[in-house]
């Protein structure tokens, strides 16, 4: 008896989307996902409706909720969705939706419960793709700092293209979290701490004015909310995230 096909979530948490969702969504191989949701964070363009055109399923929220706030629903829609991997792709163009096939594949044949897709090979090829200087050297040293805490050897936690299985985020408190961005370093500070098996593949970048991306000062404040949370997971032995 043949084992029926998991079924594949992919989620959007968008903001102001509209110009590059569109691209996003044709680079996404046919056949790879069942399902994309996409969650509208109250945006002042017409995300909402190109995503509609699109065939994606789409909730909006009446007002904004945060980065985090909207990756909390977009996550708890896969589940009811029947999700057994959710994949979260942004829909601002800032990563390669084409690989979508490679980022959930070590998921469903059991070999990796979390896939990361990570934007850090080379110093030169991540910032010939756009990526300001602070933030690759604040990626580093909150990556190496983090690798030293939790025992792992990861090349960045920071990516916002990632896949779950769906006892990973079952197991996780995320409904607790932040709100901000920091809500994607307190989603994987949970899976460490349930021993999650994570793997990584390479992304390429892409930085340009249609791309989010978060200022100095939000980058700064976001830094600090990592080192705050990763004081936690070591105090509290992982318990303040499972």
């Amino acid at each position: 008896m043949s084992k029926s096909k998991p079924r594949v979530i992919a989620i959007m948490p968008a903001y102001n989307a509209a110009k590059t969702l569109a691209k996003v969504v044709a680079d996404i191989p046919k056949g790879v996902v069942d399902n994309i949701i996409l969650v509208d964070d109250h945006s002042s363009d017409e995300t909402a409706a190109v995503a509609r055109k699109l065939g994606l399923s789409v909730v909006v929220h009446p007002q904004n909720r945060g980065y985090g706030g909207n990756q909390k629903t977009c996550y708890t829609l896969a589940l009811s969705d029947g999700a057994d991997v959710v994949v979260m792709i942004h829909p601002d163009y800032q990563y390669d939706s084409s690989l979508t096939g490679e980022m959930v594949r070590p998921i469903i044949e059991g070999r990796y419960d979390v896939m990361l897709g990570s934007r850090i090979r080379t110093r030169d090829e991540v910032l010939a793709g756009g990526m300001p200087k602070y933030k690759y050297f604040g990626n580093r040293f909150l990556t190496f700092t983090e690798n030293l805490f939790l025992g792992q050897n990861l090349s960045e936690y920071h990516t916002g293209f990632r896949a779950f299985h769906r006892s990973v985020l079952e197991k996780l408190p995320f409904h607790t979290y932040s709100d901000d961005f920091v809500f994607d370093s307190q989603v994987l500070f949970g899976a460490i701490a349930n021993k999650a098996r994570i793997g990584e593949i390479a992304v390429p970048v892409r930085y340009f004015p249609e791309a989010s991306s978060i200022n100095f000062r939000r980058s700064t404040v976001y830094g600090l909310s990592i080192l705050r949370d990763l004081g936690a997971y070591v105090v509290t032995g992982g318990k303040a995230f499972q």
